[in-house]
């Protein structure tokens, strides 16, 4: 199968790959094919093989042909580093979790309070303590900058809130804490006023 940008979620590169897909950017821009001989004389048999299986499995060029690859635009690339994935990658978890704070009042409230842009989109996750290293590992494989307790970066990140025990209802796809605790943390600040008008009026007597 033709590995493109839609087969293969793209994701960030160390420096060592980002100066080889400079040189391939810069010498066949997106629409002229070249092959791993591309880096005879430039580096080992075995540092080439690591440069293009690091490209092609973090979707920064994709194969063409047999032997041919093509790289990818630096518009598409740097735009699809940014899209939100949290949601997509969080569905297929085998354990234990709810949404909870700001990302919980976003989703109760249907997103009507939106917390989030590409510039910065936490989100907030109650984890079972004891499975702290599954997510950590989980959200590290998919490239998602992840801390516990604090923590900020440029665009998406997780913020895992470790507890002894979780009670969450499933709102669409996602486990997410009870009506009532995210209500109480809505009521708390006129920030969420909106967002909390917005889940009173919506649930009524479920809300309290």
């Amino acid at each position: 199968m033709e590995n493109t940008a839609e087969t293969i979620r793209i994701s960030e590169i160390p420096p060592f790959g980002l100066r080889a897909y400079a040189l391939f950017f810069s010498r066949h821009g997106t629409n002229e094919e070249f092959t791993q001989n591309e880096l005879d004389w430039i580096v080992g048999q075995s540092m080439k093989k690591k440069i293009f299986s690091l490209l092609l499995n973090s979707g920064w060029i994709a194969k063409k042909s047999k032997n041919t690859y093509v790289c990818l635009s630096p518009q598409e690339i740097f735009k699809k580093i940014l899209e939100f994935k949290v949601p997509q990658i969080i569905e297929k978890a085998i354990k234990k979790y709810a949404f909870t704070n700001l990302s919980a009042i976003e989703i109760w409230s249907d997103y009507s309070y939106v917390q989030r842009g590409i510039e910065n989109s936490p989100y907030f996750i109650k984890v079972l303590r004891k499975d702290l290293n599954y997510w950590k590992s989980l959200f590290n494989k998919n490239k998602v900058p992840n801390y516990v307790k604090e923590g900020s970066t440029i665009g998406e990140y997780v913020i895992f809130i470790p507890v002894d025990k979780i009670e969450a209802t499933k709102k669409g796809n996602l486990q997410v804490e009870k009506l009532k605790e995210t209500m109480n943390m809505a009521k708390e600040n006129n920030i969420y006023l909106y967002a909390y008008n917005y889940i009173k009026d919506k649930y009524g007597r479920l809300s309290t």
